[in-house]
């Protein structure tokens, strides 16, 4: 059963709805919270949706006037924001996680390239900074300004943030994540299946290509700092892997190469790639999808 929290406060159109499902997590979505507070450019509207909360998250979300949808036991990230987004107000919809903390002007990057393109039919990323060493375009990789809240060094990554930026990448999937509401609402959100939630992004991106979406890009300059799974580790995994290729008739790895040209490391206009070897692993992962 979800309940849900709407706060009637006054204040002014939010650019954004930032939906964040947490789940006994306060002190990184106390964090969270206060960087989108305090570098964010424009006003936003914050929606959780709160798993459990045993940790006092909904009474401190109540004192904060956050807008929330809350279930006794944990639902996961797909039903969550699900839930969390019949509460947002704004035309675009953010998906962020509880462990990132926003760096400064995190969101006018993302609304810039929103506004160059000036259609609707987009998804767009911002860009994760993470402590672990990754060949990844779509990580700032190997930069550590700490593991936990305990040793965040905040004022560190906030000199250093600007010459971290990194060139626009391709098939953007990951949080922080933006997409208009109308197609939110076209593609339902996220696949309640996948709850609770792994292999959700590429399940959320591939939904959108079906109806059309083809802009799928990774802002360079909008930066989060990543903890890296706080909550992952502590939950039963779905077998993602074997449901989108159920799904789909693909892994996700061909649907990221072969349509988003995700690995891709110049940042590139889309030209859907027929090709051998396209029909090749397609052939393929129909073989595996018997197996």
């Amino acid at each position: 059963m979800i309940e849900y929290f709407s706060h009637s406060r006054k204040q002014g159109v939010p650019l954004f709805s930032i939906i964040i499902p947490t789940w006994n997590n306060l002190t990184y979505l106390q964090t969270c919270i206060r960087s989108i507070r305090q570098n964010s450019t424009y006003n936003h509207q914050i929606v959780l949706h709160i798993n459990e909360g045993m940790d006092g998250t909904a009474e401190w979300a109540k004192k904060e006037q956050i807008d929330y949808s809350y279930s006794a036991q944990n639902v996961g990230i797909c039903l969550g924001c699900n839930a969390a987004y019949s509460l947002t107000k704004a035309d675009y919809i953010v998906y962020m996680n509880d462990d990132m903390y926003a760096c400064p002007d995190w969101d006018k990057y993302l609304y810039d390239a929103i506004k160059e393109y000036g259609k609707d039919d987009f998804y767009f990323s911002g860009t994760q900074i993470e402590r672990y060493p990754r060949d990844n375009a779509f990580i700032v990789s190997g930069k550590d300004y700490g593991d936990s809240i305990q040793n965040f060094d905040e004022q560190r990554l906030l000199r250093d943030y600007s010459s971290l930026a990194v060139p626009d990448w391709n098939g953007a999937s990951f949080p922080p994540s933006v997409m208009h509401r109308h197609f939110w609402n076209l593609i339902g959100g996220f696949s309640v299946e996948f709850s609770p939630g792994m292999y959700s992004d590429p399940d959320m991106s591939r939904k959108l290509w079906e109806v059309g979406v083809r802009n799928f890009r990774g802002i360079g300059k909008s930066l989060v700092y990543h903890f890296i799974s706080k909550s992952v580790s502590r939950v039963s995994h779905n077998p993602g892997r074997k449901q989108f290729l159920k799904k789909w008739k693909m892994t996700a790895n061909t649907f990221y190469t072969f349509y988003l040209d995700f690995y891709n490391t110049k940042q590139s206009s889309y030209i859907f790639p027929i090709s051998l070897k396209l029909k090749l692993k397609l052939l393929s992962d129909r073989i595996r999808l018997h197996l």
